[in-house]
């Protein structure tokens, strides 16, 4: 089989991300199997292989052609200043960028930063965020660890990613400034070797994504007040409705979002509604 022309995906090598990913391909049938600390892998029954690299060289290495693909974080990709596609948002791994300081430091603006050291591992980010107040500092840049640099006297300041705030707390930091929010992306080079299986890679992936944020429920209702359980619950174009037995009953299925379905079950069931149970997507195409 000739192998030349396979759509070449880049995926994180380790880490967190890493299993992200990996779990994501999974569940959008795209199987491999990857060798102990393997830096190539084939992906069963289609044309695709799958390249083992740093995050941060995802953006950059897609950009230059050597990958067609690439799972990574867009805080990396706005690092790298990378000229690629954003194909989409996977939906997971969100996080902020933050301007952090000392509780007690005097500084209430970001323009108070000028002249000031700041550690990070977002320089590029850092440097534009800054040209908006018209600020310069001395940037230090570092790989890991940014939030220790104030107490170990090397910085005044720290731009880093921020998730719960807890490491912030234990490090006495407050957040200055949000610069802006992430999450981990799928990206494509513009001159990608095989964009119809780039698209259905997308594609799969889609379903995946889409079915993290919905939920399946299903309910029996008095078909009387139907019209009203449809307001409560319309569904994704519109509910499915099945007769029962008992002429004066119908049964429904509709897609609701997750984030939405306990306050849905309970409105349905202060309405009248029986037999309301959730079932869980793993996949789906809308």
């Amino acid at each position: 089989m000739d192998t030349e022309n396979n759509l070449r995906i880049g995926l994180p090598s380790k880490g967190r991300l890493s299993e992200i990913a990996g779990d994501l391909l999974n569940q959008a049938g795209l199987r491999f199997r990857r060798q102990s600390r393997g830096l190539f892998a084939r992906v069963g029954g289609l044309p695709i292989d799958l390249i083992f690299l740093r995050t941060d060289d995802i953006p950059t290495l897609c950009a230059e052609g050597a990958i067609d693909m690439g799972i990574t974080g867009s805080d990396l990709v706005e690092e790298a200043g990378a000229d690629v596609q954003l194909r989409m948002r996977l939906g997971v791994g969100r996080c902020r960028l933050a301007v952090c300081v000392p509780e007690d430091a005097p500084i209430t603006s970001a323009a108070e930063l000028d002249g000031k050291r700041i550690a990070t591992s977002f320089p590029a980010i850092t440097e534009r965020y800054l040209a908006g107040f018209d600020a310069k500092a001395h940037l230090v840049s570092l790989t890991g660890s940014v939030e220790v640099m104030i107490q170990l006297g090397v910085a005044d300041a720290i731009v880093d990613l921020v998730e719960t705030g807890s490491t912030l707390a234990a490090n006495r930091l407050r957040i200055l400034d949000e610069i802006d929010s992430y999450e981990t992306v799928l990206i494509q080079n513009d001159q990608c070797r095989d964009k119809a299986t780039a698209d259905r890679v997308v594609r799969r992936l889609e379903g995946v994504v889409i079915a993290r944020d919905y939920s399946l429920l299903e309910y029996n209702i008095p078909r009387v007040k139907l019209a009203d359980a449809e307001t409560i619950t319309p569904g994704f174009n519109s509910p499915t409705v099945n007769a029962l037995e008992d002429k004066d009953w119908c049964s429904v299925r509709v897609m609701v979002q997750r984030k939405q379905v306990i306050d849905a079950m309970e409105q349905l069931e202060k309405l009248g509604a029986s037999a309301i149970f959730e079932t869980t997507l793993s996949n789906c195409r809308l």
